[in-house]
C-alpha cells in the first residue's frame, strides 16, 4: 500500500501497543538482539559487518512499524 491522503494520518500517528503487539515487539527486538551478537562474534571487523548489523536494526523497525499498523502499509 503506498502512502496517501487518505492513509497519511494513520501512518504518521501514534499507535499505542496493546498486551499482544507489545509481546510481538519483545520478541522481534530478541531475535535481532542474538544475530547481531552472532554477527559480531563471526563476522570480521569490517564495513561489510557494520552494513549488516545497521541493515538488521532497519529490519527491526520495519518489522515494528508493521505490527503497529497492522500490515495496513
Amino acid at each position: 500500500m503506498r502512502i496517501t491522503e487518505q492513509n497519511v494520518d494513520k501512518i504518521f500517528s501514534y499507535h499505542a501497543p496493546d498486551d499482544d503487539k507489545i509481546a510481538k515487539y519483545a520478541t522481534i527486538r530478541s531475535e535481532a538482539r542474538h544475530f547481531a551478537k552472532t554477527l559480531l562474534d563471526t563476522v570480521p571487523e569490517c564495513a561489510d559487518r557494520s552494513v549488516a548489523l545497521r541493515k538488521l536494526r532497519e529490519c527491526v523497525m520495519d518489522a515494528n512499524a508493521a505490527i503497529a499498523l497492522d500490515g495496513e502499509v
